[in-house]
């Protein structure tokens, strides 16, 4: 099989059945995922020098012949491997620990280079386990120059990655998605030199071009499919245009018991606005948790059951299902509106008025495709073709669509990911909620932590409860994850332990949903005082009597998703408190998670978090569609214009640029929303 762009990266040399399912762990399937993925460092091993000029402290590269390469055990048992590198200035003694097969990989090689730190060994001049490349024709590409550091896996070291990403350079033949214009336009290189350039650089001055090039590559194949997708929705007709009903609207929202806020003003008013027209709506109601996203959707369902249009209301999860239809139940059964559920475990009567629900709504496409509106709550965690199957029409018709989030986005990433829908955000919460008191619980005082919350949960006139929230459901015997508390063995640790005698249960997402049903039931009537929670009460809970919430291993979570875990409490007028438990002493890291303790709005936290860690942990573990990023900065708001009037530009010139917009709708590395 000829080596192309978009073969299988196991047709690469030393790529078999096994570093095929290594790779794919990285993301990489293809010889293009290979070459795009982008080295996260450089060590700088271009300083070569004579053995005789290398200075102690310096890192410098020395390239020179084997005088002796030998393995020597030590009086203490240390395995020491020595090779004696000299040139013509003198000699150098490199030192290797616990590396005995390295004798063996430096037999009758005629050069070798070396990079590293210089120090002393024995009290001479030492290079200590520094990087080895055996010199010849080609191009060094481990020693003597910017040398990449790639994300790695168990398996897969920058050293072999480095290897095959070269020969695959060196090899396949590059084609230029951009024609020669737009590079000239937007000053950027061209795609052979930007990959060289990236993984091989002379200078960081040429990473800097790269990463232009890169990060406008990825802007502007978001942009180009998010305009497309635009362009073709806007060439649909609604079901159905709205009639006002201002008066039987303003008596809905005078019975709430309580009075919207501004922003949720606003919100209904950008809503209605978009039913009332020909076009169908395509609107993102973005809010941060409790700021009342489900009574805008319950405001916008009401004035399509006023136009005789049925509403299809998606949620991610049977949880979070069952509170909104028993939220629309009690503030639309005075106007007899008829609501039903539907999910795996309960058939829905889909010929109701609204119908709430999970994935399974989409087992009944014609009663979707048959809906005047839709409304899918935290699309992201649908996939891409599951909201397809709810918009697509055979008739040319598209029903409006409402789509919601609390991942709290900054506003040029939410115009980036979301460019074909209009935004409307929720900036305040409502009336008689209180901030939310936090904490950051360093180890030491971990279980006087635990012993407030008992004093607090067995108070005898407390109706108050808690959230002890844990990452994973099972102990987790790799290294890295070895500090995390697991909410199984937490439940049995606790409830055994510094929480014996109060009511405590466990949920997770790997219960049945009858399971989870009944622990919340449990929880909510106060059978239970404390509930122990994998993540998945991020999404779904709310239970006004929950005041307590702790986090244990804190640091996993990005701010934002710490923020929404922590949305759990301060649900009402009652004093509410969040410990976020971690055990780390980095200094970077208690810094970031006490910006928790002082900021309580999401957009914030989630900017926050863009700086210090980058765009992923704005949503904490990946998610689906949710774009993940390489080399694009979020918050580069010139260059998302920049894209966006060039994205236009090309799209305003179809017949010249058809290849252009045909290939890239036909591939691309981003995951789409």
């Amino acid at each position: 099989m000829t080596l192309n762009i978009n073969s299988p990266v196991s047709i690469v040399p030393l790529i078999g059945p096994r570093y095929e399912r290594i790779l794919a762990k990285l993301d990489i399937f293809t010889v293009k995922d290979l070459l795009y993925h982008f080295p996260s460092r450089y060590e700088d091993y271009s300083k070569i020098v004579k053995t005789k000029s290398a200075r102690v402290g310096e890192v410098v590269t020395v390239i020179g012949e084997i005088k002796e390469a030998r393995n020597i055990l030590t009086k203490n048992r240390k395995r020491i491997t020595k090779v004696l590198l000299s040139d013509e200035t003198g000699e150098i003694q490199a030192i290797w620990f616990n590396q005995y097969f390295l004798s063996g990989v430096f037999k009758n090689i005629p050069k070798l280079s070396l990079s590293g730190e210089v120090s002393f060994f024995d009290r001479d001049k030492a290079l200590i386990s520094p990087e080895y490349e055996i010199v010849r024709a080609q191009k060094l590409i481990h020693t003597g120059r910017l040398v990449p550091i790639y994300p790695e896996t168990r398996g897969v070291s920058s050293k072999w990655l480095r290897g095959r990403i070269n020969y695959v350079l060196n090899s396949v033949s590059l084609n230029d998605q951009f024609p020669q214009n737009l590079l000239k336009s937007q000053n950027l290189i061209p795609l052979e030199n930007a990959l060289n350039q990236i993984h091989f650089p002379k200078s960081l001055e040429e990473v800097k071009l790269a990463k232009e090039r890169f990060a406008f590559e990825e802007v502007f194949e978001l942009i180009l499919k998010a305009e497309v997708k635009k362009l073709n929705r806007e060439s649909l007709r609604s079901k159905k245009a709205f009639k006002l009903f201002e008066e039987e609207v303003g008596k809905l929202i005078e019975s709430l018991p309580f009075k919207l806020t501004f922003s949720q003003e606003n919100a209904v008013s950008e809503i209605i606005s978009d039913l009332t027209k020909e076009k169908p709506m395509n609107r993102l109601l973005q809010g941060d948790v409790g700021s009342g996203k489900t009574v805008v959707a319950l405001i916008a369902s009401f004035l399509s059951y006023l136009n005789g249009s049925k509403v299809i209301y998606m949620a991610p999860t049977e949880i979070l299902a069952k509170q909104h239809f028993e939220t629309f139940k009690e503030y639309l059964d005075p106007f007899k509106i008829k609501v039903s559920l539907t999910t795996s475990s309960k058939k829905g009567d889909l010929s109701a008025d609204i119908n709430i629900g999970t994935h399974a709504l989409l087992f009944n496409k014609k009663e979707a495709v048959n809906a005047g509106l839709i409304i899918i709550d935290e699309q992201h965690r649908f996939g891409v073709l599951q909201r397809g199957q709810l918009t697509k029409s055979e008739d040319g018709s598209a029903p409006h669509v409402l789509t919601m989030t609390a991942t709290p986005i900054p506003r040029t990433l939410a115009l980036t990911i979301y460019g074909d829908l209009d935004i409307s955000t929720l900036s305040e919460l409502p009336e008689g909620r209180i901030k939310v008191t936090t904490w950051v619980v360093p180890k030491e005082k971990r279980e006087g932590a635990y012993t407030w919350l008992k004093t607090k949960i067995l108070n005898a006139s407390s109706t108050q409860k808690a959230f002890i929230v844990c990452p994973l459901i099972e102990e987790s015997d790799k290294e890295s994850m070895e500090n995390v508390k697991a909410a199984a063995s937490e439940f049995k640790n606790l409830s055994n332990g510094i929480l014996e005698g109060v009511k405590t249960g466990l949920i997770h997402g790997k219960m049945k949903a009858k399971e989870k049903e009944g622990v919340i039931e449990n929880f909510s009537k106060g059978d239970l005082k404390v509930l122990i929670a994998t993540p998945v009460i991020e999404v779904g809970l709310d239970i006004t009597d929950a005041t307590i919430i702790i986090i244990e291993a804190a640091e996993r979570f990005g701010l934002a998703s710490l923020h929404q875990i922590r949305g759990r409490v301060g649900r009402s007028d009652k004093k509410s408190y969040c410990l976020l438990f971690t055990e780390s002493q980095n200094d970077s890291v208690l810094k970031r998670l006490k910006a928790l303790e002082t900021t309580h709005n999401g957009l914030k936290l989630s900017e926050i978090d863009l700086k210090a860690r980058g765009q992923g942990d704005v949503f904490g573990v990946r998610q689906h569609g949710i774009v993940n990023f390489k080399v694009f900065n979020p918050s580069d708001f010139n260059l998302i214009k920049r894209t966006k009037s060039a994205v236009l530009n090309i799209l305003n010139n179809p017949k010249e640029n058809s290849n252009l917009i045909d290939q890239i709708l036909k591939q691309g590395r981003i995951s789409q929303t």
